[in-house]
């Protein structure tokens, strides 16, 4: 199934007089059940049943800086793929050494 692109831009101004739309008040009246029904109901929610306590925080650990010589067709290669292309030669590598050590 497609997603649908719903991206919406707001100028500050529009965002200045969206503040304190929301219906806090409604919200907070409406019971358990309807709110899960409320939410089970929203298209955005959908396949979106996260289990919060069991989530833990991994913080990434900090990269060294490294200067090294490779093939030029190599780096040339990661290059056309965009931005990001030193964190994809970085997971690449990681998927390397983590296939090594099993």
């Amino acid at each position: 199934m497609k997603k649908k692109k719903r991206i919406v831009r707001y100028t500050a101004k529009q965002l200045a007089r969206m503040k304190g739309k929301s219906d806090w008040v409604r919200s907070a009246a409406m019971s358990e059940t309807a709110l899960k029904a409320s939410i089970a109901a929203d298209p955005d929610e959908a396949d979106m049943d996260i289990d919060w306590g069991k989530a833990m925080v991994d913080m990434p650990q900090p990269k060294a800086v490294l200067n090294m010589r490779v093939d030029c067709d190599v780096l040339t290669f990661f290059k056309k793929a965009g931005r990001g292309y030193q964190t994809k030669i970085n997971a690449i590598l990681r998927s390397y050494v983590e296939h090594q050590r099993h």
